[in-house]
């Protein structure tokens, strides 16, 4: 938290004093990117970029005994503060792979109704993978100095997750939601219950 709040100090300032040259594009990698990170609320240690990212050599025989020091093979591409791509090389070795599901408190028989399939796949031999995934819309708001990535894409959805152009998200009628076989939950009935009530309210008005 500490760190968040800094960042957004120092980006601040830098702004407020003209100490950022908008005119030039810093490029950085960000790697070494912790591999665990403690998750208060569950008690347990969730992975901080995702739990197929591969550890650093040296740090695998510290995975289930000391998940906080462990390093992972994770990297961001970082301009001017912000980051415009994130990826990682990914774990392919079973024996690996168990020892992280391990760490994240997973037992054998949760691992392989999971992830089996995986798992199976690796004893016959993986090669070893990564990748990276840059964030266009974001990259191109970067150069336009766009604040808001919503200003550099075409259909964007407001802030409520609504898409304006498509009308969505839309009530739905009992009938569409047979015909793909979906069930809602008992509160989500009664969501879609009162949608219709007010339908029918408007109707009349």
């Amino acid at each position: 938290m500490t760190s968040r709040v800094l960042d957004v100090l120092r980006r601040r300032l830098a702004d407020e004093r003209g100490l950022a040259d908008p005119d030039t594009l810093s490029f950085l990698f960000v790697t070494e990117f912790p591999m665990f990170e403690y998750d208060e609320d569950n008690e347990r240690w969730s992975a901080v970029h995702h739990l197929f990212t591969s550890p650093f050599t040296d740090d695998l025989g510290i995975v289930e005994s000391d998940p906080g020091a462990v390093r992972s093979h994770a990297y961001d591409l970082v301009c001017n503060g912000q980051e415009v791509a994130s990826g990682s090389i990914r774990i392919h070795s079973r024996d690996v792979q168990m020892s992280v599901l391990r760490a994240l408190g997973l037992s054998m028989d949760e691992a392989m109704l999971k992830f089996g399939h995986m798992l199976e796949a690796f004893t016959y031999g993986a090669p070893p993978h990564g990748g990276i995934a840059p964030g266009i819309d974001r990259t191109v708001a970067l150069f336009a100095r766009e604040r808001d990535i919503r200003e550099v894409i075409a259909f964007p959805k407001t802030k409520t997750a609504s898409d304006l152009l498509m009308g969505a998200p839309a009530a739905v009628t009992t009938d569409q939601l047979r015909e793909v076989h979906v069930e809602l939950d008992p509160v989500a009935k009664e969501h879609l219950a009162k949608q219709a009530e007010g339908g029918e309210e408007e109707a009349e008005a």
